[in-house]
């Protein structure tokens, strides 16, 4: 009988087919090492995106701001808070918000509270708004990685 290609194998040849337990470890070290390498560069690059993502809605907040104090004749004060963006204060006469859709325009991505202070406590701000960053400790309101208004 001639060996054709399309031959069926031998009985026991089967036993040899498939991975041995060698070559599976050897995969998942290799699977390992990936993600310990990659996973530190994806969350570095997360943090670096909420960071972007606070300052744009910081800004975002400010045209907001600007828009109510058009409107009323000055900023929210710090006891009314952003939530004055979205329910009518009672002493705000010419109100024509609201302003923001819902409560979750005015956390921050790490769903946190901005912490808004009017009039600022900074030199040359009419107000202050920051995020408390990702290190967040609602306690701590002067942190060094606050992100605030420009």
């Amino acid at each position: 009988m001639i060996n054709h290609p399309t031959s069926r194998a031998e009985p026991g040849a089967d036993r040899e087919s498939g991975f041995t337990l060698l070559e599976v470890l050897v995969v998942i070290v290799i699977i390992g090492l990936l993600v310990g390498f990659v996973a530190p560069a994806v969350l570095h690059q997360l943090g670096g995106a909420r960071v972007s993502i606070a300052k744009q809605s910081i800004q975002r907040l400010g045209s907001v701001l600007d828009m109510y104090k058009l409107d009323v004749g000055s900023y929210p004060s710090t006891s009314d808070g952003l939530v004055a963006l979205i329910d009518k204060p009672d002493d705000a006469t010419n109100w024509n918000g609201p302003y923001l859709q819902s409560q979750s325009g005015i956390l921050d991505p790490w769903n946190h509270a901005y912490v808004y202070r009017f009039p600022s406590n900074r030199a040359g701000h009419d107000y202050d708004l920051c995020s408390l960053g990702p290190n967040a400790n609602a306690n701590d309101t002067a942190t060094e990685d606050m992100i605030c208004n420009p």
